[in-house]
């Protein structure tokens, strides 16, 4: 996957800003990079978005940052003269398709159906923008696209939210979602840094969903794990079941037959995506070992462990 793609993909979410007053560019893109998300698509909607990427690249230079709404050759050199990253557009018109390739752009042409999805894919395409996500079908219809498409993904922006992404996100075709909630008109013109802060930071949380998953038990043998595990689960009314490594009681207490890391035991917890997971904790200085790291059959992260010991357990994280 091209790098600016794979990127977009582990922040999960774009911000899709219309701004007016290029001088609130930085602060708003300061606002968003501290809630988490260091990706926006500027478009060109407003007469300050050359003005408003050219201060965000060059104040805020960990942004990722994209056209948005490019609808000619001119803004599009606008736009690639200012230093931006991708380009996006709300529908598919094969002419700019091709001058922003003939220029090495990233393209992420909007696109509503097959027709244009198959277009878009005999340019070279495998990553299009889906508009308007809602009001054209939603995830169900990028399901039934799929099939036929396989090397095909989307970011779908268009009634997009907190509360639906993640019928969106959860589905592998998806690069990343696309929105405005966090970044609404009202918020930028009353500088309203700190709220725009607590929007990303609730949509990443949203996005990650880290929940605790179990407890590991050092027990020294199977047979040790066999009886704790028993007896744990006999006080409580929990089951037993065995694993190849492992016994547990109910799903939160695993009794382990041999050492593992973490002197204490270890604590799991599970997320919704653990690509994004490790960017985004990452980005708060969590380090991890990565020969540890194992991956599905789909080539994707899907366990990890945590650099070091809380107060002698370990973490892990997985799917």
């Amino acid at each position: 996957m091209n790098e600016v793609l794979r990127k977009i993909s582990q922040i999960g979410i774009v911000p899709v800003i219309a701004i007016e007053d290029a001088s609130k560019a930085v602060p708003l893109a300061k606002a968003l990079v501290a809630g988490g998300l260091p990706a926006a698509e500027v478009t060109f909607r407003t007469a300050a978005a050359e003005d408003a990427i050219r201060a965000i690249i060059k104040e805020v230079p960990e942004m990722l940052v994209g056209a948005g709404t490019v609808l000619t050759h001119e803004q599009l050199d606008r736009a690639l003269d200012a230093g931006c990253q991708f380009i996006v557009s709300p529908g598919f018109n094969p002419d700019m398709v091709r001058y922003g390739l003939s220029k090495g752009a990233l393209m992420l042409p909007g696109t509503a159906t097959g027709g244009e999805m198959e277009q878009a894919m005999a340019m070279g395409l495998d990553v299009v923008k889906f508009f308007p996500a809602e009001d054209n079908g939603g995830v169900k219809k990028l399901k039934s696209l799929a099939g036929p498409y396989r090397n095909l993904k989307w970011m779908p922006t268009g009634g997009v939210n907190t509360k639906n992404m993640m019928d969106y996100l959860s589905f592998d075709k998806i690069v990343a979602c696309g929105g405005t909630w966090m970044v609404k008109k009202e918020l930028i013109d009353g500088e309203k840094w700190d709220e725009i802060t607590a929007i990303c930071q609730e949509a990443v949380k949203t996005m990650l969903g880290i929940r605790l998953d179990h407890v590991g038990v050092p027990c020294g043998d199977a047979e040790n794990a066999r009886k704790t595990a028993e007896l744990i689960a006999g006080l409580l009314g929990f089951t037993t079941r065995e694993t190849s490594k492992s016994w547990f009681a109910g799903d939160g207490i695993e009794c382990m037959f041999k050492p593992a890391p973490g002197a204490k035991g270890h604590i799991a917890f599970k997320t919704n995506n653990l690509e994004r997971a490790m960017y985004h904790l990452g980005r708060r200085g969590v380090t991890f070992d990565e020969s540890t790291l194992k991956y599905n059959d789909k080539g994707q992260p899907k366990f990890v462990y945590i650099n070091g010991e809380f107060n002698g357990f370990s973490i892990h994280i997985g799917l």
